[in-house]
Order: C-alpha cells, then sequence, then structure tokens
C-alpha cells in the first residue's frame, strides 16, 4: 500500500513539474493583465447582451460548433465586438477551418486583440480577447493557412457582422 501511494504522489508531482513551465509561444506575444477602456458592472454587461453573448464574452464560454450566425457567412464585411463595436476582424482574413467557428487567419489590425493563457481545460490554451473591453471572443491556434500559420478561432456570440465594410 505505501509503494501505491508513493507512485500516486510522484506522478502527480511530475505531472505538475511539466505543465507549470510550459507556455505556448503563441500566448507570450500579446498576453497582458490589462485594464480596459471600457468597463461596466455585471447588470451593465446583462442588461446590454443577449444570454448567450453574455455567457461567451464576459463568462468565457463556448458556443455549439455549425449552430452560430457566423461560421458559414460568405459575406463580405466586418466583424466587430458584440461587447464595444470594436473592429476586430474582416471578411478577407476569413476561412473555412472545419471547426464549426468562425475562423481568421489575422485580426483587422496588430491592436485590435490581446491573448492570454487559458488553463481551463488543465492544459494551456491562447485565449483571444478583445482589447477594449475584454470581452472573451475564442482561442488561437497556430493549423492555419498561410502566411500567418494561425486561427484564430473565434465565437460568432462574440462577433457582429456589418457587411459591405
Amino acid at each position: 500500500m505505501e509503494r501505491r501511494a508513493f507512485l500516486k504522489s510522484a506522478l502527480a508531482v511530475g505531472i505538475g513539474a511539466l505543465a507549470v513551465p510550459f507556455k505556448p509561444r503563441l500566448a507570450q506575444a500579446g498576453e497582458s493583465d490589462e485594464t480596459f477602456e471600457i468597463t461596466k458592472t455585471d447588470d451593465e454587461w446583462r442588461s446590454l447582451l443577449t444570454p448567450e453573448q453574455y455567457t461567451v464574452l464576459r463568462k468565457e464560454g463556448t458556443e455549439p460548433p455549425f449552430k452560430n450566425a457566423y461560421y458559414n457567412n460568405k459575406a463580405h464585411g466586418v466583424y466587430l465586438c458584440a461587447g464595444c463595436d470594436l473592429p476586430l476582424f474582416s471578411s478577407e482574413a476569413k476561412y473555412d477551418s472545419h471547426t464549426g467557428w468562425p475562423s481568421f487567419w489575422k485580426p483587422i489590425n496588430d491592436s485590435a486583440v490581446r491573448t492570454k493563457t487559458d488553463w481551463k481545460l488543465l492544459y494551456p490554451r491562447t485565449e483571444v480577447h478583445c482589447r477594449r473591453c475584454g470581452g472573451h471572443l475564442g482561442h488561437l491556434f497556430d493549423d492555419g493557412p498561410p502566411p500567418t500559420r494561425l486561427r484564430y478561432c473565434i465565437n460568432s456570440a462574440a462577433l457582429k457582422f456589418v457587411q459591405g465594410q
């Protein structure tokens, strides 16, 4: 029995030691603990957003794949933050990643979004949020198309689409 307890403890310590120093390259570039230009109380966000938008933007939720407004949108235009109307992505950088969520290979400009490390699934992922209101948008992966090889996998509920811009 003593040996089994020792092995369990050693395994837990080993996994913890491996996970702590690991930090993905993507999260390091724009990562920050920042304050935001637009701040509101929880009640103000609830009154401004739909329940689904609130869950995604303020509680870092995820909508179902293939059952959202923009994953298959082919129209030309600009995608804005649903929380503050900041332009985030252009339809020119949108592509079909076959994941069921809108995917972009770059934001509309370098300052539109910020990133931070997300440990909610017990392994690090790079979370993407709006630089102006801090709303959770989705995640960033390094399996996208050229020229960036990045995939900004974004929740439709976090976006508003303005056609033709």
